[in-house]
């Protein structure tokens, strides 16, 4: 009777513990983001719902050049799924654009055609990027971060501060020299100076005076005046079409040219910096925590 009655209050210990350690369990936020979560994709103005896993695939082939480096498509896969829960955290409908408004995305259709016979290829080595980094993401202070990336910098970082008007310490300036040895870093465009004036909305007149630039600590243009109006250097980069805030104007004659540096708002990782890091030795989590100061990455 003895041994009995001790194995059932045996079997009550094991059961309570086991119901304990599920409880701790459920206080996790996300415990397979690839399994269990879904995403809706607006896509073509249709509404497409898929894994998340299947998504990020289609996010870093459109996003980042499948040529790159290993491990910098695996940063590109971290950041990508890093921006997607951020966005699904409190609103877990959230439709997100395919288009750069959020995250672009190729569907695997898009993807033959971008790659061609490389597809088998290339969507592998994608494939094995977001498997390797399976439901990892960036916190800071415990939250998950706003994962912004562009394409390449012009030899620094930008401040979210000056792009999108709001101060978080881990998307803070940093070195990113390691832009300057790529294809996208310097480009050149001419206009006619009615055009120029056209875009800018500006009186067509024939002299075109460019006063008062201001560049902020990242050598990116903060104020610029023309012809006595003032402007934003983003929005004479929207207005232009131009690839960064780092531009110079010069005009000769009837032709107005501009040279930008860099490509994209240049906050967050520069996705050429990061495969210049990964070429030098530097490992996902590496070039991850080098741009975005203080993060943890999470399973």
């Amino acid at each position: 009777m003895y041994i009995f009655f001790s194995f059932i209050i045996i079997l009550l210990l094991v059961l309570l513990c086991f119901q304990i350690d599920n409880e701790v369990k459920d206080e996790k936020v996300y415990t397979s983001t690839e399994t269990n979560k879904v995403v809706k994709v607006n896509k073509d103005t249709n509404i497409y719902e898929m894994n998340i896993e299947e998504y990020l695939i289609g996010v870093v082939g459109c996003e980042m050049p499948a040529l790159f480096e290993e491990e910098a498509l695996k940063a590109g896969a971290v950041a990508a799924r890093t921006y997607l829960l951020n966005k699904l955290e409190n609103n877990e409908n959230y439709i997100i654009s395919s288009t750069t408004n959020d995250q672009c995305y190729s569907d695997d259709n898009e993807l033959k055609e971008k790659w061609g016979n490389n597809h088998d290829k290339y969507r592998s080595k994608i494939e094995k990027a977001v498997k390797e980094t399976k439901d990892e993401y960036m916190t800071y202070n415990g939250e998950i971060i706003k994962a912004f990336y562009f394409s390449t910098s012009n030899g620094k970082t930008e401040n979210v501060q000056n792009v999108f008007g709001e101060k978080l310490d881990y998307l803070v300036s940093v070195d990113s020299n390691y832009d300057k040895n790529t294809t996208q870093f310097n480009k050149t465009i001419e206009i006619t100076k009615s055009d120029f004036l056209k875009k800018l909305n500006l009186p067509e007149i024939t002299e075109i005076k460019i006063t008062n630039t201001i560049k902020n600590e990242t050598n990116r243009v903060d104020e610029i005046t023309i012809n006595d109006h003032k402007f934003k250097g983003t929005e004479i980069r929207t207005l232009l079409n131009l690839r960064s805030t780092d531009f110079e104007i010069t005009i000769n004659e009837d032709i107005v040219k501009i040279t930008t540096k860099g490509y994209g708002h240049g906050v967050g990782m520069s996705q050429y910096g990061a495969n210049e890091l990964a070429k030098i030795g530097y490992n996902y989590e590496e070039i991850l925590k080098h741009y975005y100061t203080g993060i943890e990455l999470i399973k």
